[in-house]
């Protein structure tokens, strides 16, 4: 197995993007966003429980440690993503009939918080296939799910290897592009997540835009 040298800095980085995709599900909660009433709560309570495990347990060392992170990571993971989707299932349900919980202004704030956490949790994602991340763990065949364009220059990049900014990046251009800029998926599970993340990502613009003409056009 390959070994990456994930430095504090990328850690905190990638913690604190965490603590940022759970404080934008709290505003969507508080918006009434959600399918099952009081739901989103209990998995935002869930959400923090792993956090707060994957930040004690970082800094452990040893075979079953990498265990627990897994489960810890992908759990969190999984959980954000589900919970982001079916809010944007609930303001594409309230934007159709036209006469939901929300008002304009809370599908506004609702879709912009869904869209900017459907970013963070994909560069966190792509950082923890291709990484390997918090979890230390081996994805695909030779653990290589992305190809950067400085890993294709090696004389002039000598050591490169992508961090956590890279894959926010990554994110931040599928998310707006339907594409990457300056990487490519190399993997099936990498295009996968790329294609997901697109297709919440056209769902979430084209709430926010036909919900800001309706706004603006009243």
């Amino acid at each position: 197995m390959k070994q990456h040298v994930i430095s504090e800095a990328e850690i905190f980085q990638a913690l604190f993007a965490l603590l940022a995709a759970v404080s934008l599900q709290i505003l969507t909660a508080r918006f009434g966003a959600n399918i099952v009433p009081g739901a989103h709560y209990f998995i935002i309570f869930i959400e923090l429980v792993l956090a707060s495990l994957l930040a004690i347990s970082i800094n452990i060392r040893g075979t079953n440690s990498w265990g627990l992170h897994h489960v810890f990571a992908i759990g969190l993971l999984g959980l954000i993503s589900i919970a982001n989707v079916t809010g944007l299932v609930f303001v594409l349900n309230s934007l159709i009939i036209g006469h939901g919980a929300l008002n304009g202004e809370q599908l506004l704030a609702s879709a912009v918080a869904i869209f900017l956490t459907n970013i963070i949790v994909y560069s966190l994602w792509y950082w923890e296939i291709d990484s390997p991340g918090l979890t230390n763990s081996r994805w695909s065949k030779n653990d290589k799910d992305f190809q950067f364009t400085q890993q294709s220059l090696p004389g002039d990049f000598p050591g490169w290897r992508p961090k956590f900014g890279d894959y926010l990046y990554l994110s931040i251009t599928n998310a707006v592009n339907f594409a990457p800029a300056d990487s490519k998926p190399v993997s099936l599970q990498a295009k996968m997540l790329m294609a997901t993340q697109s297709l919440i990502s056209v769902f979430t613009l084209a709430l926010l835009i036909a919900r800001s003409v309706s706004v603006l056009g009243t």
